[in-house]
């Protein structure tokens, strides 16, 4: 019975030993923003469908459990690439992104736990790359940057997400070229503005002289048509109409009959 009593106290406390000596290799504690992956090295399998949620876990100390910090990373970068036409041009860039909770186990079979500059790293500098090829220095800088940023975000999310890496965002701090670079381009953006503006003042002045010609055009043929239509009986009639209605007024006055040239009235006098 003592020997029976003996043997179990010493298998517990071989138990006791082994669980303090394996422990770190057992049991882990996944914290809120972090997902697990385990691997079977007795098997080889490797359960990459099966993630590991938050809360304290238990394994076999003969397989291992990969931790993922599955929480919003950002990754600066700044890198020289060049335009269409040859030239270089400094970006700096930075990239929100995470891995898909759920994918975590596809992401680190294909790129492990370093997958941020195995992944994210190159493909965010190799699509920059890509795209600034596709457009001159000029319109990276000024007239087409917006369409630039626009299809770097969207080429960069695409093959991430193909990746298992959701992107956040993408922003695109600055693009820099070199000092006369910038200057000659800022220079033709002046002239051509100067140019636009001219032309919008000739135009507007053109606009202007046809509107003034039009109503000088109206006016001329207001009058010629005027003049046509008085002939000498309307005058006469209209001058016979005049000269009645100022005979009315209480004002006294001399009316001399055929006393005007082609024998219209007159009328003398009148206070």
């Amino acid at each position: 019975m003592m020997k029976q009593k003996q043997t179990l106290i010493i298998a517990v406390v071989a138990i006791f030993v082994l669980l303090l000596i394996f422990s770190s290799r057992m049991f882990f504690i996944l914290q809120p923003g972090e997902r697990g992956v385990v691997f079977k090295s007795i098997s080889g399998t490797f359960e990459k469908d099966k993630v590991v949620g938050t809360g304290l876990k238990a394994i076999a100390p003969w397989n291992k459990l990969f931790k993922y910090d599955v929480k919003e990373r950002k990754s600066e970068e700044t890198m020289d690439v060049l335009s269409k036409n040859g030239l270089s041009v400094n970006v700096d860039i930075t990239v929100r992104f995470n891995p898909m909770y759920n994918k975590i186990g596809y992401l680190h079979e294909t790129f492990g736990i370093d997958y941020v500059n195995r992944l994210v790293v190159p493909e965010v500098r190799s699509t920059v790359r890509r795209v600034t090829g596709r457009y001159t220095a000029e319109e990276i800088y000024s007239t087409k940057r917006n369409e630039v940023e626009q299809a770097i975000i969207k080429e960069t999310s695409d093959i991430l997400s193909v990746n298992d890496i959701e992107m956040h965002a993408l922003l695109i701090r600055s693009i820099n070229l070199p000092p006369d670079i910038k200057q000659a381009i800022e220079s033709k953006l002046t002239h051509e503005q100067q140019a636009l503006a001219m032309t919008f003042i000739n135009e507007k002045e053109k606009m202007e002289a046809e509107r003034k010609r039009i109503e000088a055009q109206g006016v001329a043929d207001y009058n010629r048509i005027i003049s046509a239509s008085l002939t000498a009986n309307i005058l006469k009639q209209k001058g016979i109409d005049a000269t009645l209605k100022l005979s009315e007024s209480a004002n006294s006055k001399v009316v001399v009959i055929g006393g005007g040239k082609e024998g219209m009235p007159l009328i003398l006098g009148g206070n």
